[in-house]
């Protein structure tokens, strides 16, 4: 909602208490469950303001913590507080549903059965028999996986019986194995981190394989013994499975988690859990920042330079920011961790703002790849790979490895073209060739989803001359599955891990036998391959010339990322970077000094041109089905924003500015001061809203973008 809508409660009703609760309420022709943001006050009796139908919640559900960061955070994006408390609660929640009352179900042998259990021949019911002979168990028990209709079975048998109890926080095992050993770095760390009273920021800048999940183990590990929880933040659904596994073998107890890939009630039942202390770790993607947490002790965000946690439609927030302000009005410390640090981060521990920890080793018998440039001027390239480069692939594999084939494009290839008169597969509602997929079959819009059969011929000419032009991960994939046809060849892309668990079997299916893995940068973060030998990095080229500012560091962090796959257990390992362009310097700053010595001179460069972190910005965008009513929009608020001295530029067409049919335009506003740009903000944004052009156009703000698109 972009305002706030009064309504009276009943005489009777309690007069204070309300602010945080949800309510359902007549609104329009319907009814909706909206939230109290303020107490009742007194109104007239003659008021034609209509009366609130039903009190859903005794009390706030938000607490005091969360509905105050939440406010502050509304307040700092100048997004409507409605829109920011739908955001922060579940689905579930949103429609109205009763917050759950958390129980377990536990399970234990009757007499009849303990007498029964010898002469019990079915292999599963003996399995339950036996497993409870052992003492009563849990419904969610690793033991009982599988086996509930064998119990509902003994259960109608009468030898065995349940019992309903109210969930509680597992005690934490003292003295659970941890199953490795912390070197002195990260002791280290883990020490500082465990004796922090109150808040503290932490950067843990560790590279790829220095063993920075161990040290939020060890920091997590004290927080739960203490009796306090741990919020940990991850970029990607796909880490979420293999993270929770890992964690709660290390830990001993249940981790629960949060993401979108969960059912509504799963999520709720997550949230409740960690809203009453029940989940000592919550484990989540972007949205599980809002978390309640009963008894909070640590927040952890993983691979914290991700640009994953801003999210890019709707409230446009940022998580790992916001994870931040949570932690300071929790009093908690929060730990950041990533191989490549943002510019921001980097310069916020240069300030002092953040503490810097740092990881300058791999962990145990791990050692860094070995990174080399090969120089493809000239040479002929088949689905964009040299032959140099595929006698490099066979060598790997026969030694035993495995190889990892980086593209950071999906589909068979990026374009369709005539190779008659030069026609080319455009999308007609983007400004966008379409990709090629199913081997050249269809044609798909990444940017609106918009999708089409490929034409048999071409509809300029007619000629049959239609060719895939370029290479993406479907295309190599074909290719190397056809040339190395004794290895498994595994696609992982946003494509071949839409099914749940896929990502997991895939590397299941891997497995530690040779193999090639081809993906995208879904394979950057934080999997751990310890057969691993070989990366090659294709398509490189396209991304290291951009208008973007942002472009440099994400190439950086990316390769890094990419690179750090290899050679992370005994194996040694490789990591070969395809190009046309070997003389360019981001390449060979990053192989000479590594991604400090180009942070240094990024950071250097950013000053000089005035760009975050040495300065702020925010930008607005509007779209409509023409050119005008955007301009017209804008060109009101450059005029409004202009009264506070601020630099402001544009209004100008976006990077791509025809998308899903509408055209873009965008302004940009840069201010040295955050406090004089957020004021201005906090003076204009009400005005825009009011301005008859916003009528006529689609807008949005975005506080501190990432995304110049």
């Amino acid at each position: 909602m972009l305002q706030a809508f009064d309504y009276t409660i009943d005489d009777q009703a309690p007069q204070t208490g309300w602010v945080g609760c949800r309510v359902r309420v007549p609104f329009g022709a319907s009814t909706t469950v909206g939230v109290v943001i303020s107490e009742p006050e007194a109104t007239d009796s003659d008021s034609p303001l209509k009366p609130i139908e039903a009190r859903l919640d005794s009390a706030s559900i938000f607490g005091s913590e969360l509905w105050s960061s939440l406010g502050w955070l509304a307040r700092y994006v100048h997004a409507p507080l409605g829109e920011v408390l739908a955001t922060a609660l579940p689905t579930a929640l949103r429609n109205g549903a009763d917050v759950p009352v958390l129980e377990t179900t536990f399970w234990r042998l009757t007499e009849a059965g303990a007498t029964a259990r010898s002469g019990v021949r079915g292999a599963k019911q003996s399995q339950v028999l036996s497993v409870l002979a052992e003492g009563e168990r849990p419904n969610e028990a690793p033991e009982l996986k599988g086996l509930h209709p064998a119990l509902r079975s003994l259960q109608a048998r009468g030898w065995v019986e349940s019992e309903v109890r109210p969930q509680h926080a597992p005690e934490s095992p003292e003295a659970a194995a941890s199953g490795f050993e912390l070197n002195e770095e990260q002791r280290a760390a883990a020490t500082q981190i465990q004796q922090t009273q109150g808040f503290k920021a932490y950067l843990l800048d560790g590279v790829t394989g220095s063993g920075k999940t161990e040290v939020y183990l060890e920091a997590i590990r004290s927080c739960i013994q203490s009796g306090k929880q741990a919020l940990v933040l991850v970029p990607e659904i796909g880490l979420t499975p293999q993270t929770v596994r890992r964690f709660e073998k290390h830990l001993g107890i249940p981790v629960h988690a949060f993401h979108s890939g969960m059912t509504d009630t799963a999520r709720l039942h997550t949230w409740q859990a960690a809203r009453t202390g029940v989940a000592p770790v919550v484990l989540g993607t972007r949205s599980a920042v809002f978390m309640p947490l009963a008894h909070p002790g640590l927040i952890v965000v993983d691979e914290a330079h991700d640009a994953s946690y801003k999210q890019m439609d709707g409230m446009r927030y940022n998580a790992h920011d916001f994870a931040l302000v949570r932690a300071r009005a929790l009093g908690v410390p929060i730990v950041m961790g990533t191989a490549t640090p943002s510019m921001e981060d980097l310069h916020a521990a240069g300030q002092g703002r953040f503490e810097y920890l740092r990881l300058s080793k791999r962990a145990g018998v791990a050692r860094a790849p070995s990174v080399r440039i090969m120089d493809v001027r000239k040479l002929p390239l088949e689905a964009g790979l040299s032959s140099a480069m595929i006698t490099r692939m066979r060598a790997a594999l026969d030694a035993g490895g495995q190889v990892l084939v980086f593209r950071n494009r999906r589909g068979f290839a990026p374009v369709l073209m005539c190779r008659d008169c030069g026609w080319t597969a455009q999308c007609s509602r983007c400004d966008s060739a379409m990709t090629v997929h199913g081997s050249g079959k269809r044609l798909q819009c990444h940017h609106c989803g918009a999708h089409r059969p490929s034409p048999s011929a071409c509809p300029n000419c007619n000629n049959l001359a239609l060719e895939p032009q370029g290479q993406g991960t479907e295309r190599i994939e074909t290719f190397l599955a056809d040339h190395f046809d004794d290895v498994p060849v595994i696609r992982i892309d946003r494509g071949s891990t839409q099914r749940k668990d896929a990502l997991a079997r895939h590397f299941e299916t891997l497995g530690d036998q040779p193999g090639i893995l081809v993906g995208t940068q879904m394979l950057a973060k934080g999997h751990d391959l310890a057969k691993l030998a070989l990366v090659v990095v294709l398509g490189i080229d396209e991304a290291l010339f951009s208008t973007d500012f942002r472009a440099s560091e994400r190439v950086a962090q990316l390769l890094i990322q990419v690179a750090g796959r290899a050679g992370r257990a005994d194996m040694p390992g490789e990591v070969i970077l395809q190009t046309h362009y070997p003389d360019h310097p981001l390449l060979n700053t990053l192989i000479e000094g590594g991604y400090h010595a180009f942070a240094d001179a990024e950071l250097a460069l950013r000053e000089a041109a005035g760009f975050p972190p040495f300065a702020h910005m925010a930008l607005l965008r509007a779209e409509a089905k023409h050119a005008h009513p955007p301009r017209d929009f804008l060109d009101v608020a450059r005029d409004l924003l202009a009264q506070d001295g601020l630099d402001v530029s544009g209004p100008v067409p976006a990077p791509m500015q025809r998308r899903a049919g509408f055209l873009r335009m965008q302004l940009m506003v840069t201010a040295k001061d955050r406090k004089a740009l957020q004021a201005a903000l906090a003076r204009v944004v009400p005005q825009l809203y009011a301005a008859p052009e916003a009528r006529k156009v689609r807008w949005s703000l975005d506080v501190d973008p990432i995304d110049l698109y």
